[in-house]
């Protein structure tokens, strides 16, 4: 019993690890779409440049 309670508690920290991953990646990913829109309207190649290959990195 004492297993199966230990195994079941790993398994819930996993979870809950790809849940919190999957959080920050999505939020990541949002703030980048914001920052290259704001780079595309000011012209800024380089910031877009940099952004998207970020953005890419994360898929």
């Amino acid at each position: 019993m004492d297993k199966m309670k230990a195994t079941y508690e790993v398994m819930l920290g996993l979870a809950a690890e790809m849940v919190w991953d999957e959080a920050l990646r999505k939020r990541r990913t949002d703030i980048l779409y914001r920052e290259i829109d704001t780079a595309l309207a000011a012209g800024d190649e380089t910031a877009f440049r940099n952004l998207t290959e970020e953005l890419k990195s994360l898929a």
